[in-house]
């Protein structure tokens, strides 16, 4: 923070130069008006002399007005270079109080409504953590500083889970729910905080973040692991091994989890083979997909706005959920008018599938800047069934605000 302060020190001078120039004018005017002041008496004293040696006959009367002019001239030559003066109703008290004051409200105000944590923050995250409890106290600083920043939660949370701290773990993975969202991921997240926190509990509501997040994406890894565990400590082996490989089956080849995964699979066979069980295929999970075609065309008046190169996103984004698109395709002006299908495959994120929430809305924007965010001219439908197979039609035809 040295070189900020130093900068910002730098610039309260330049202030307080500004505010100081009238009283450095003030005391060059007194100069000058001083130095006029000895001018003129010394033309006075030298008319005097002049004047003198008239009288005792020195000089004739010729000779007198050639030494009061050349004294004259000796005057205006002195005084012709000095500056108008300056006349000021401020006085010198105020310019020097307000320059006192100056630099000490613009350090309480930035102080008070100033971002010094913030930049600081910054400054320390750039620099890599010497332990796990520094990086700790970074977030919590960070989430703090920054309290709406679902980001900055969520990091905190597996901090926190790293830590073996699961009651504070899923104290943040709430509120990072409450700001990005229901997300499968963040759901499996919290559910495993709160499993862990209560002692290895399957509550009600454990139960019911997993449900949840398993119906949002049949995928997700941390309830799969959860409720595979679960079920091996409740001795519910068959479903142990349904849950574990589920979960072996989405884990990449190279995944380190497997061989504990695989272990955990052959305990709760050989468990179930102790009980007089026998292992059952696992039922076929159906996965669910979703797709919507729809038909982009734009506005006869505005076509003759629209140049050709821009950008065109045709994206659907889900009602009631997180702002981010599910599913985007990026076309341009000359295409339109154009058919597109958006579906699971033209998803951002995975947890950010088209199949995941049960209505959305179909956007088409124009940006000349190509950013998909923010353009000059758009076109909305109204809310509608992701699993709709009608063929939907689109027009851009309204200001972007």
């Amino acid at each position: 923070m040295i070189d900020f302060w130093l900068a910002a020190g730098l610039l309260l001078l330049v202030a307080m130069s500004f505010l100081l120039i009238p009283v450095l004018r003030g005391r060059r005017a007194q100069s000058e008006e001083d130095r006029t002041a000895l001018n003129v008496a010394l033309y006075q004293e030298r008319v005097a002399e002049l004047q003198g040696q008239q009288e005792q006959g020195v000089l004739t009367s010729t000779q007198m007005d050639s030494g009061r002019a050349e004294a004259a001239r000796e005057l205006l030559a002195d005084t012709e270079g000095a500056e108008p003066l300056r006349t000021s109703r401020l006085g010198k008290t105020l310019p020097l109080l307000v320059a006192f004051l100056v630099p000490l409200m613009g350090i309480g105000l930035y102080l008070h409504f100033g971002a010094s944590d913030k930049v600081e923050l910054t400054r320390e995250f750039a620099q890599p953590p010497g332990s796990i409890a520094e990086m700790t106290n970074r977030l919590e600083r960070a989430v703090k500083a920054q309290p709406d920043s679902a980001e900055g939660v969520y990091f905190l949370a597996r901090t926190y889970m790293a830590q073996d701290r699961p009651a504070d773990a899923a104290a943040m993975f709430e509120r990072a729910v409450a700001l990005a969202g229901r997300q499968p991921e963040l759901l499996g997240q919290w559910a495993q905080a709160l499993y862990f926190a209560s002692d290895k509990k399957f509550s009600p509501q454990v139960q019911a973040l997993t449900n949840e997040a398993l119906q949002g994406d049949p995928k997700e890894v941390t309830s799969l692991g959860l409720l595979g565990i679960a079920a091996f400590e409740s001795q519910h082996y068959q479903q142990a091994v349904d849950y574990w490989k589920r979960l072996l089956a989405v884990l990449p080849a190279q995944d380190p989890s497997r061989q504990a995964l695989e272990g955990g699979i052959a305990r709760a066979t050989e468990k179930l083979a102790e009980s007089g069980g026998k292992v059952e295929p696992p039922a076929a999970v159906v996965n669910k997909t979703a797709s919507i075609k729809v038909r982009v065309t734009l506005a006869a008046d505005l076509k003759a706005k629209a140049a050709p190169g821009d950008s065109v996103f045709i994206f659907a984004r889900a009602v009631g959920g997180p702002p981010a698109p599910l599913a985007v395709k990026r076309v341009t002006v000359a295409d339109l008018p154009i058919e597109v299908e958006l579906g699971d495959a033209d998803a951002m994120m995975p947890q950010l599938k088209l199949s995941n929430f049960p209505e959305v809305q179909l956007v088409a924007r124009i940006s000349r800047a190509g950013q998909p965010t923010t353009g000059e001219w758009i076109g909305r439908s109204k809310p509608l069934a992701s699993n709709t197979t009608v063929l939907q039609t689109l027009t851009i035809d309204s200001p972007d605000q």
